[in-house]
């Protein structure tokens, strides 16, 4: 016990709706998402349309910064030390609710008087849509393996790089943003088997309108990359279909497992505190199993906002480049559309999952489940003033639609944080 107090001293020392578009508006020529280029021309008039954009969606992408870069060298468990005002007032919050609302919250506004608060930190719920950003956190993980010392490749890769959704992207009812550059035309769909887009495009339809489907392709290559390393640039799709086809489906399903979980222990975090052992789709299982279940919890989580704001997800600009494809730059729903955030610049990540018993006799439906009724938001907010948090909020309300308590929870936190 001596031992491990002396090892946390020594290392705390610090060196001195289900539409979310996201990914700054004037990124297109940077990444190649055509949707961007769309917005690009709304916002110059170009495109006659209005706008519904909040104040808060209009950074660019050269703005967007990490946060707590000066503190890249801080050990996860100084940015955790309760501080029991700010506890006592996030607690009166949550008076007289049960024990189906977790949080996790991190004040980083005063750097040197960092502020963190939680409720039921470590009960674990199923992340749903949330549980994609272990996908991501892969993607960079591999691209920073096939191009250890150089960045512009890893982007170059993630733009140029054109892969079709086969069976993978299927059984999805969420609709992708199609926009094309010659007519200017948008549509919004399902995604088929013909799709094609950048990697950077399916990781964009994957955070921005959480498409199972484009989850499940991106999930498909960051597993090729591990099994095929620096020959996965020049791999073709008939080379990938006979190695999905020609290998065991244990040993997928382990390097698909691996893939999206190894990062998340390299960052600290424990399998009971974020795990995910599933692919997206259906289509996904025609290949590669389940394994493991998911979970995720406000702690783990939290873990990896604290290392994206430090850089020290992969590396500096692979964290930098995942917070900039968290930034909302459309409509906003749950946590992040309360009227307290429309000025903030805020990244975010939602997800729900819930399961009805209609043979209980109890009021049942979507997003108001009487058997789970996870709903799950993930946020790092600025605010113009400095002011800036990082928040996770879990619940498990039955019968119930959470999105108000998300919005509602939203507006109070901010107030009191900025008060």
């Amino acid at each position: 016990m001596k031992k491990i107090i002396l090892v946390l001293l020594v290392i705390c020392v610090s060196s001195a709706f289900t539409t979310i578009m996201v990914y700054p508006i004037d990124g297109y020529e940077y990444t190649g998402i055509k949707r961007l280029k769309r917005l690009e021309l709304i916002k110059s008039g170009e495109i006659v349309e209005k706008s519904t954009l909040p104040e808060g969606a209009f950074k660019s992408y050269a703005d967007i910064k990490l946060n707590l870069r000066e503190k890249a060298s801080d050990s996860l468990h100084c940015f955790f030390k309760e501080s029991p005002a700010f506890q006592q007032e996030i607690s009166n919050l949550f008076r007289g609710l049960d024990k189906s609302y977790s949080l996790t919250i991190l004040d980083i506004t005063n750097l040197y008087q960092i502020k963190y608060a939680h409720r039921n930190e470590t009960y674990g719920y199923q992340p749903g849509s949330v549980g994609k950003l272990a996908v991501l956190i892969g993607l960079f993980d591999q691209l920073a393996k096939i191009y250890p010392d150089d960045f512009d490749k890893r982007i170059q890769l993630l733009k140029t790089k054109v892969v079709t959704s086969g069976v993978w992207g299927l059984t999805d009812e969420h609709t992708i943003p199609i926009y094309n550059i010659e007519t200017k035309k948008l549509v919004k769909r399902q995604v088929t088997a013909s799709d094609s887009f950048s990697l950077f495009e399916w990781a964009d339809h994957m955070v921005s309108v959480s498409n199972n489907g484009a989850a499940s392709i991106v999930w498909r290559e960051v597993l090729l990359m591990q099994a095929f390393g620096e020959k996965y640039p020049e791999l073709t799709e008939e080379e990938a279909l006979t190695y999905f086809k020609t290998t065991e489906r244990k040993v997928l399903t382990d390097i698909g497992n691996d893939v999206v979980n190894i990062p998340l222990r390299d960052l600290g975090i424990t399998t009971d505190e974020w795990r995910l052992g599933s692919f997206f789709t259906r289509g996904a299982n025609t290949y590669v199993g389940d394994k493991g279940g998911s979970i995720g919890t406000p702690l783990g989580i939290m873990k990896f906002l604290v290392q994206l704001e430090q850089g020290n997800v992969v590396d500096a600009q692979s964290s930098l480049e995942m917070k900039r494809l968290l930034y909302m730059t459309d409509r906003r729903i749950r946590y992040a559309q309360s009227p307290a955030l429309k000025d903030a610049a805020v990244y975010f990540k939602s997800g729900s999952l819930y399961k009805c018993d209609r043979s209980k006799g109890e009021e049942c439906g979507k997003y108001k489940g009487n058997v789970q009724n996870f709903m799950n938001s993930v946020a790092i907010v600025e605010h113009p003033d400095g002011t800036n948090y990082l928040v996770v909020l879990m619940t498990n309300v039955l019968r119930k639609n959470s999105a108000s308590d998300h919005m509602y929870l939203a507006a109070n936190i901010d107030k009191l944080i900025k008060k």
